[in-house]
């Protein structure tokens, strides 16, 4: 049985659908209203999560103080003024200082914050920042690279731009050599795509 939070929900979709013209009445949208929902409940799950415990659920001891770069991570995120898709790829660099965490952590955590209402600026600063409050590194870059569909389906309508953002912690801003080094592994050519 749905709960007054779900059916508040699927009538304001309803009211969307009428709002541009459609009839929710339409057998092809008699489920629409709750389809939606469930996307959103999947689309703005980062909201329930927390980036510090999925970090430190896998975070071990290690002797280690190299560059660890996880790149063309993968994210899907909605841009908080139009609700509309980011499509991107996120790089992130952490020099340990005597911890690590499981690889598959970092990309969770990307995800975690991609799945909230953003703008991609705030998305790079929270990845970076918690990454750096959690584990304490040496040392966090990430870099993001997107597009934005407010950009591509409406206003300008530039479809073949993207948006690179940028957040550097520790070493990756004091030290050139560092920052550098990063810079180019995620430039070499196995690199991303957009």
């Amino acid at each position: 049985m749905k709960n007054s939070n779900d059916l508040e929900f699927e009538n304001a979709v309803k009211t969307m659908m009428l709002h541009v013209g459609e009839d929710p009445q339409r057998e092809g949208l008699l489920k629409t209203p709750q389809r939606v929902r469930k996307a959103y409940e999947f689309i703005y799950g980062g909201y329930k999560e927390n980036p510090k415990e999925i970090l430190e659920s896998a975070m071990f001891t290690t002797s280690n103080d190299e560059m660890v770069l996880i790149k063309d991570i993968e994210f899907y995120s909605t841009c908080e003024h139009h609700l509309l898709p980011i499509i991107g790829r996120a790089h992130v660099a952490y020099i340990p200082n005597g911890k690590v965490v499981g690889l598959s952590k970092i990309p969770r955590v990307v995800d975690v914050f991609a799945r909230r209402m953003q703008i991609q600026e705030q998305l790079t600063e929270q990845i970076a920042d918690a990454i750096m409050q959690t584990i304490a590194p040496k040392g966090v870059a990430v870099v993001i690279q997107a597009r934005h569909m407010c950009m591509e389906m409406r206003g300008v309508e530039k479809i073949n731009s993207t948006t690179t953002s940028s957040a550097l912690r520790g070493l990756f801003k004091k030290d050139e050599k560092t920052r550098s080094e990063f810079f180019s592994l995620i430039n070499s050519r196995s690199g991303s795509r957009y």
